[in-house]
């Protein structure tokens, strides 16, 4: 009996996530894993009420539970920052949530932007490191206000960080067993300080404990580049915090937009939170328009994480039947030809079958 804390959140969250939920129902009644949800109320609407975004002692109540479902963070009358950082990063931080886990794969049945490409080229893993680099939250504003105003972000890298991360990576590699390529992501000339840090783990590890990988390099700009000309030249890619929020975002499009883009915020050893990637959207909200499949791909990511792999590809699974169906038109907000539950419907069917 698993137990997983639902954190809906704001805008969109809370109706993708139900449908994320609908989907793990029918998918977990065919395969018999069992669980219990406790739903937690944080998010924009708390905060207005409370000024908390994150109460004292829940870090240490969600530690008791499994896995965490988190739908979305950002609301439109909060100021950038204050959710953001009270909440998900905490979150991500206090619960050493090191590795954010993306993979940016093609349906068939989905349109990229890439000519010319299709589901055979676009089937990656981006492993970002997800508790250090310029959002440790070190450096400050001195002089503000003047002309003489300085302000510093420091970006933090210990070779315990980075080394972690790399090793997931190289493991990860080597669980996927296709290409055994490992490509950092870095900016070795110009970053030379932090960046020869994750060159130096990288390699030496690699050389120590992974010699059945292939190591690859390449610098942030050239991997940007590389996603758009010849995106089936990767099989996992790892890189540091910042690097990783912009490169999953394009990984976000090329694999058909943030609609079907769903991570993991991993914990190998304590709990980890799963998630849409789409952000709150806070202007569909409420209107059942917003596609749920990124939310339901993230419960099947959940299901992955804990080992429950028959229940993750029976959800995987129902949602290339959808995809490749037809009746979805879109996977744009309002343009899917289906409402959001409608969708969740049509794919619980498939998980159910």
């Amino acid at each position: 009996m698993y137990k997983i804390a639902v954190i809906g959140g704001d805008g969109i969250g809370p109706e993708v996530v139900a449908e994320g939920l609908k989907v793990l129902e029918a998918a977990t009644a065919r395969t018999g894993v069992t669980y219990e949800l406790e739903h937690y109320d944080l998010g924009g609407e708390r905060y207005l009420r409370t000024g908390e975004a994150l109460p004292e002692g829940m870090v240490d109540e969600l530690r008791g539970f499994d896995a965490i479902f988190l739908g979305a963070v950002g609301h439109p009358e909060v100021a950038p920052g204050i959710l953001e950082k009270g909440l998900l990063l905490r979150l991500r931080f206090e619960l050493d949530q090191y590795i954010n886990l993306r993979p940016v794969k093609l349906y068939p049945g989905v349109e990229t932007p890439l000519a010319g490409k299709g589901p055979e080229d676009i089937d990656f893993v981006v492993v970002r490191e997800n508790t250090e680099g310029l959002y440790s939250g070190m450096g400050g504003i001195q002089y503000k206000g003047t002309p003489q105003e300085v302000s510093t972000q420091i970006h933090m890298t210990t070779r315990f960080g980075a080394e972690r991360a790399i090793r997931y990576a190289f493991e990860l590699t080597r669980k996927r067993d296709r290409e055994k390529k490992l490509t950092l992501c870095a900016k070795t000339n110009v970053l030379t300080f932090v960046h020869d840090t994750w060159w130096r783990a990288f390699n030496e590890v690699g050389e120590a404990d992974y010699p059945d990988i292939e190591r690859d390099y390449a610098h942030v700009d050239a991997t940007s580049m590389w996603m758009i000309k010849n995106p089936e030249w990767f099989d996992v890619i790892v890189t540091e915090n910042m690097f990783g929020d912009i490169i999953t975002d394009m990984g976000a499009m090329i694999q058909g937009g943030l609609g079907v883009a769903a991570g993991g915020n991993i914990n190998p050893d304590g709990v980890s939170m799963f998630e849409p990637i789409g952000g709150s959207a806070p202007k569909y909200a409420g209107q059942n328009v917003a596609c749920p499949i990124a939310a339901i791909s993230a419960g099947q990511m959940l299901m992955e994480t804990l080992g429950e792999e028959e229940t993750a590809t029976r959800i995987e699974s129902a949602v290339e039947r959808a995809l490749a169906s037809g009746k979805i038109k879109s996977l744009a907000a309002g343009k899917m030809g289906m409402s959001t539950s409608e969708v969740g419907d049509l794919i619980a069917g498939y998980a159910g079958e």
